[in-house]
Formats: C-alpha cells, sequence, structure tokens
C-alpha cells in the first residue's frame, strides 16, 4: 500500500494496533470516488479503515516528477497520517462500544476544520464523534493511547 510511505512510526504502530483490534486498512477503494475531498474512510460493516492516498495527492499537486518537493511531499504526508489518525479515532469510539472516548475536555476542535466536520457529518450523521475526530487527529500519540485504552 502506498500510503505507508507517507506515515511516521507512530503512525505505523497506530496501524499495528487497529490490526490487533480486528481491523484492516485499504487504499483508494470505491468510497474515494465520493469526493476529491475526502482522504478517509471507515467501514464499520467491513472493519476497515480506507485511505484515499490518490485524493491526497491531487489535492496538494503530487505526482512522481515532483515528489522531490519536500514542501508537497510534506503536505500530502500530512493529509494521510491526519486522515489514519482520525479514522483510528472511529475505530478506538467502536471499541468503547460506539461511545465517545473520555478525552480532556479542554481540548477543542480547530476552528479551520469546520467545512470538514460538516462534510463529515454528512456522511455519518454523527456530529459527535466526527468532532472528537478532529480534535484528536493533530495528537498523533494521543490517538495511539486511546486505541491503547480502548481497543486492547
Amino acid at each position: 500500500m502506498e500510503f505507508i510511505e507517507f506515515l511516521d512510526r507512530t503512525e505505523v504502530e497506530i496501524i499495528k494496533i487497529i490490526e490487533i483490534a480486528g481491523y484492516r486498512t485499504a487504499e483508494n477503494t470505491k468510497l474515494c470516488l465520493l469526493s476529491e475531498n475526502y482522504v478517509g474512510f471507515l467501514d464499520k460493516q467491513k472493519k476497515e479503515i480506507i485511505i484515499c492516498t490518490s485524493n491526497a495527492k491531487k489535492r496538494e499537486g503530487y505526482t512522481p516528477l515532483r515528489k522531490k518537493n519536500m514542501d508537497i511531499y510534506e503536505r500530502t504526508a500530512l493529509h494521510i497520517k491526519k486522515a489514519l489518525r482520525h479514522e483510528a479515532v472511529h475505530v478506538a469510539q467502536e471499541c468503547n462500544d460506539g461511545n465517545l472516548l473520555k478525552i480532556d475536555k479542554k481540548l477543542s476542535m480547530n476552528p479551520s476544520k469546520k467545512n470538514a466536520l460538516h462534510g463529515s457529518k454528512i456522511i455519518s450523521g454523527e456530529e459527535e464523534k466526527e468532532k472528537q475526530a478532529y480534535i484528536l487527529e493533530d495528537k498523533p500519540r494521543l490517538v495511539k493511547n486511546e486505541l491503547r485504552k480502548y481497543c486492547l
């Protein structure tokens, strides 16, 4: 899977935990065709996190010729890492019997994610769970810890 080359060690550890919890990862499935704006999904029925690597690359103008442009590479990698973490939060929520995680109430969502939240809410219908995923997607170690707490 191509998206793995964009990950840091923490995200690789997140994948290992979700696999132990009975989930797997997939890349560029039909769900990714819904919109180029989406970089990740959780298919609860299949117990599968889907990463839309092609969408992340399109959004940032990443091509094999531009692979050496570190700015484009880093922005593409950031989209992919955040998508993986976001969907991993949903896995932790599922491990918590479908409930919200018990996280610090002081943590808040970056206002710049308001449009993304709206799009996610339309697909999932679960605003609070989406908000929690957007709050935590910027905190890789916290995502890993929540997965350990609820899924292992």
